[in-house]
């Protein structure tokens, strides 16, 4: 389909302009002493550095080598970005921020606070997998759309009823992080050391036992254990442990002597927790989760880039009610002047000036309203587009100057409704999100559907034996057991003296209230999760015709307020006609004066309130990002590839 709505020109800012204060002189020092060609090695910096990074510091040679295996990293998040890049202060020229509609949506994904919040959430997403591939329970990281910035004056603006313009669609992942069910098997594997070293002295009252009255030991202990689950839900467990044991008594066959034993343990379970389905669940609902964050970032690049042109073409449509009451003042200014001449030469009653002057002073109180709001909506446009607002001086004292006009365009072609609807179901983010949801919910049910079955153990354990040690010439022992440490590990080997032992074990809890609670409460939570989804399919349905009524109703609403206002300066010319004849009355041409100034502020907010429209279009179907050529690359990096250039027409002019 061809991508419809309002289109934009550009303009020179002359006429456009108000007078501001001189350039700042911190702007004008900076732009001065800094070259060009450095200043684009800056801004070729700043896009070469990424918004989000997660670094791991180089370790001393020969470290990294030997801990690699272990995954001992210290992993070190980047810190957060502070400051605005140098777009912004490269659109300034002569105490003035020239703006275009692309222009803004560049400063947005580059600056915009919302979005740069949002952009952390895949990261999250991430290391919340990373900790499920580790065998632990999922962590919650919902963060919510953030509602967009609103213009400081919506009167009269019609966004189609969609509720999507101005920041709508706000809401959060829906991620799932209960934990119900059998425990995730801990798919890390574990290495344990021990070691112990002591001296014992037991007091002895029956010599013939250990002939002396004062038993002493010199122990030493080493103990290895490594330990590993698998996503089957098997367990293995291996562990060496040896002793040593000297004693001052020669009652003793072997002494010194070493003991120690291998032990290998394998364990399984045959019911709950007997699937792959059920153990890697949370790692399945994690990824599913990544996906969930990543279409997060979209809707909030959407939402505020719905929010800032929707800022924006206020902004354009301000200016331009700023220019109207500007030529209402300077014709009542006239109007009050002839006035004044006439009464002076006697061709008029007093009277006529007063009203005159009543005249002027009303249309300077409303060009000071409208100057106000002008300033204002500046503001919320600047805090919009900058990350230091707060305490940039010099942001404060530059003016925007907006280089687009609004132009509605003079047919309207849209597909048929029932397209649109597919294209915003296919598209929309949300209902995406949605769909995510219901898939990690029913992944959830087979975890707590597992817990229904009782635990049901097999296990196996495999021992070898050995001891070894000086033989002792008062007492002599069998010389298999006298040798150093390799004659231990040889019989460990060679399986001199195992152990062997199987069995299972079997729990089977009475009633399992808990389990069954668990499982109907899954079953009810997935059939609402199926209802939210086709709630949000009919909504979609909903503001998809709302929609395309909103934009078809506003650009009625500018052709009739453009009829309106070519009959209201027809009135006005006929009135001033009639007066300079004498055939009318000053008061019928001030009220033609306030219709007409009236009737094109009417028009500018029918051109305002269609841009609106087509927003909220835009947002409703999910073409967002496709009409305003925003790649979801450039908003999750933070840069915009895309070069800012100031208009040769306003370059060239003088500050």
């Amino acid at each position: 389909m061809a991508k419809q709505g309002f289109s934009v020109g550009w303009v020179t800012g002359k006429g456009i302009a108000r007078k501001g204060p001189e350039f700042y002189p911190k702007m004008n020092n900076l732009r001065n002493f800094f070259p060009p060609l450095l200043m684009a090695s800056v801004a070729s910096l700043f896009a070469q550095s990424p918004e989000v990074s997660i670094q791991m510091p180089k370790p001393p040679p020969g470290v990294g080598r030997l801990l690699g295996p272990f995954h001992l990293e210290k992993r070190v998040v980047s810190p957060a970005r502070l400051t605005n890049s140098p777009r912004l202060e490269s659109l300034v020229r002569g105490g003035n921020l020239y703006l275009s509609a692309q222009d803004v949506i560049a400063l947005a994904l580059e600056n915009n606070l919302d979005i740069a919040i949002q952009r952390y959430g895949p990261f999250l997403a991430r290391e919340v997998q990373r900790r499920a591939e580790g065998g632990n329970i999922l962590r919650g990281i919902e963060a919510p759309v953030l509602a967009g910035p609103v213009s400081v004056s919506l009167t009269g603006v019609s966004t189609g009823s969609n509720g999507l313009a101005g920041g709508a669609g706000v809401g959060s992942i829906g991620t799932i992080v209960t934990q119900a069910g059998p425990a995730p098997p801990t798919l890390d594997p574990s290495l344990f050391v021990y070691a112990n070293f002591g001296h014992t002295t037991s007091p002895q009252t029956n010599l013939s036992v250990n002939r002396t009255t004062s038993l002493t030991a010199d122990f030493r202990q080493y103990q290895f254990n490594y330990s590993q689950q698998f996503i089957t839900g098997t367990g293995v467990s291996a562990t060496y442990l040896s002793s040593r044991n000297l004693y001052n008594s020669a009652q003793f066959v072997v002494n010194p002597a070493t003991t120690a034993f291998i032990d290998l343990t394998v364990n399984q379970p045959l019911l709950q927790g007997f699937s792959k389905a059920v153990n890697n669940r949370d790692i399945r609902v994690a990824r599913n989760n990544a996906k969930s964050t990543d279409l997060q970032v979209r809707r909030q690049v959407v939402t505020t880039v719905s929010a800032v042109l929707n800022l924006y073409w206020d902004l354009v449509s301000f200016n331009d009610g700023l220019r109207i009451k500007e030529q209402a003042l300077a014709t009542a200014q006239q109007l009050y002047d002839g006035n004044q001449n006439k009464v002076r030469l006697g061709t008029l009653p007093a009277i006529e000036v007063t009203r005159a002057a009543a005249a002027v002073s009303a249309r300077k109180e409303e060009l000071l309203i409208s100057q106000t709001n002008v300033a204002q909506q500046e503001t919320v446009l600047k805090n919009a587009l900058s990350r230091d607002g707060a305490v940039s001086a010099w942001l404060d004292d530059v003016h925007i100057i907006p280089l687009d006009r609004i132009e509605v365009p003079k047919t309207e072609s849209l597909k048929p409704t029932a397209e649109l609807i597919q294209d915003a179901l296919a598209q929309r983010p949300e209902i995406a999100q949605s769909r995510n949801n219901l898939q990690s919910q029913e992944i959830m049910l087979k975890g707590t559907k597992s817990s229904l079955l009782p635990a049901l153990n097999a296990f196996v354990d495999l021992t070898n034996n050995g001891l070894s040690g000086a033989g002792n010439p008062l007492n002599p022992a069998d010389p298999y057991f006298v040798g150093g440490y390799g004659n231990l590990l040889g019989q460990l080997f060679r399986r001199n003296f195992p152990n062997y032992s199987a069995g299972f074990s079997l729990n089977i809890p009475l009633r399992n209230r808990v389990a069954q609670a668990d499982y109907v409460t899954d079953q009810l939570q997935l059939r609402q999760s199926e209802l939210q989804l086709q709630r949000a399919a009919n909504q979609v349905r909903v503001d998809v015709k709302n929609a395309v009524i909103g934009l078809q109703q506003a650009r009625a609403r500018y052709e009739t307020a453009v009829s309106t206002r070519e009959l209201a300066e027809q009135s006005l010319k006929a009135e001033q006609d009639k007066f300079s004849f004498g055939a009318s009355d000053v008061t019928l041409v001030i009220q033609a004066q306030v219709d007409l100034a009236a009737d094109q502020e009417g028009e500018v907010q029918a051109m305002a309130n269609y841009t609106h429209a087509k927003i909220a279009f835009d947002e409703a179907i999910g073409q967002t990002l496709d009409v305003n050529r925003v790649q979801m690359e450039e908003a999750v990096s933070g840069h915009v590839a895309r070069q800012s250039l100031i208009p040769d027409s306003v370059r060239k002019e003088k500050p």
